[in-house]
């Protein structure tokens, strides 16, 4: 084996331990701590810094206390990195309140059917995607699902009408005048698909009605937002049956607020056609192929005669184009949120032809404001109403 010869002194040298061998590492420059025995069978380990058990001072960390075992140390202050984690615990703690709260909420909606609240409040439903929000074609197409034809059969005849779907086991708000005096409700939904509906509750004071589709399930249900916040200038848009035409789009702005419309009551009214209609809905039967929807506005009569028994109401306003069959459909912001129901307009008579036709809208047409149906939704679905 080869050996490398290094110069004296390359490497240092350490001290002795005594018998003539060099210690590596070198030994402590104190004797090391050494077990105490307290008594038969005991043996304590002196608290960690004492230096000799048997040392008289506290020289090299010791103490002065022989090694005897040494009370715990007093907790040093706690540091502000101590504080984070209690302050990231406060913060989990918080925010799982938070949502506990809106699980609640959402629990209460589903409890409820997702219908109740106050009148200010929005009730959910299908919302317009945000790409397509403030654009007409965006909001038919996220709520064209939502907006039923209605069917009604009476004594009287037959009348068509629209309604809004609010909750997905086929609860519809349409317009007391719609479904008045009905023997027999049919609803077509926007896919085709027809039902048969029960009439749940009327409101003929607010011109308002309940039905319910038997068998339905899993149908898709529009926004009801809060028409207190409504502007005179906001864009809307207009679905419904017009002439019995399902999923008519048009669309227009609120020309006013609070306008004062009265319409009739009872199945009593009639028509400049002469021929009597159920309530303001578009009857299919009627004279002249074509009712319209006689109401009270200004003091004056538009469509014919209300009759003797009738009610009025605020309405919102609006030049969207609306004709016979609009009846109970939707008024709806850009964001894709129910604001009114529509309930009237004025149509004017064209001046040919012998039967005095209805000549479609001339932008005059009103919408019972959402927030009084909200209002009115527990009195429909009690069957409580007027």
């Amino acid at each position: 084996m080869t050996e490398t010869q290094r110069p004296s002194g390359e490497y240092p040298m350490y001290p002795s331990y005594g018998n003539g061998d060099a210690a590596y590492p070198p030994p402590p420059s104190y004797q090391p701590v050494q077990p105490v025995a307290m008594g038969p069978g005991t043996t304590v380990w002196p608290a960690p810094g004492t230096a000799d058990p048997y040392a008289g001072g506290a020289g090299h960390g010791g103490d002065g206390s022989h090694g005897l075992p040494q009370p715990a140390p007093e907790p040093s202050a706690p540091r502000h990195g101590v504080r984070r984690p209690v302050a990231l615990l406060a913060a989990v703690a918080i925010a799982a309140a938070i949502v506990g709260g809106g699980t609640a909420t959402v629990i209460g909606q589903l409890t409820d059917n997702g219908t109740s609240g106050t009148a200010g409040s929005v009730i959910p439903g299908t919302t317009v995607s945000q790409s397509s929000k403030g654009t007409v074609s965006g909001v038919a197409a996220a709520l064209a699902p939502t907006i039923v034809e209605i069917g009604a059969t009476s004594t009287s005849g037959e009348s068509t009408g629209s309604g809004v779907v609010i909750t997905s086991d086929g609860e519809i708000v349409t317009n007391n005048h719609v479904v008045a005096g009905a023997s027999s409700v049919k609803v077509t939904l926007s896919t085709g698909k027809t039902y048969t509906a029960d009439i749940v509750g009327t409101d003929a004071d607010k011109d308002l009605a309940l039905i319910k589709l038997q068998g339905a399930s899993g149908l898709k249900t529009a926004t009801l937002g809060d028409s207190s916040r409504v502007a005179v200038g906001d864009q809307v848009v207009a679905i419904g049956s017009p002439e019995g035409l399902t999923g008519t789009v048009t669309s227009g702005i609120v020309s006013a607020l609070d306008r004062d419309v009265t319409v009739a009551k009872n199945d009593d009214s009639t028509g400049s056609t002469g021929g009597s209609d159920s309530g303001q809905g578009q009857g299919q039967g009627g004279q002249g192929g074509g009712q319209q929807w006689p109401f009270e506005f200004g003091g004056q009569q538009f469509n014919g005669d209300t009759g003797d028994s009738t009610t009025t109401y605020k309405a919102i306003q609006t030049d969207a184009s609306l004709n016979p069959g609009n009846s109970g459909g939707a008024l709806i912001n850009m964001n894709g949120e129910i604001i009114g129901i529509n309930s009237a307009m004025y149509s004017a008579s064209s001046s040919s032809g012998s039967g005095g036709s209805s000549a479609g809208s001339v932008g005059l047409g009103f919408a019972i404001p959402v927030n009084t149906l909200k209002a009115d939704l527990d009195t429909l679905r009690a069957g409580d109403g007027s």
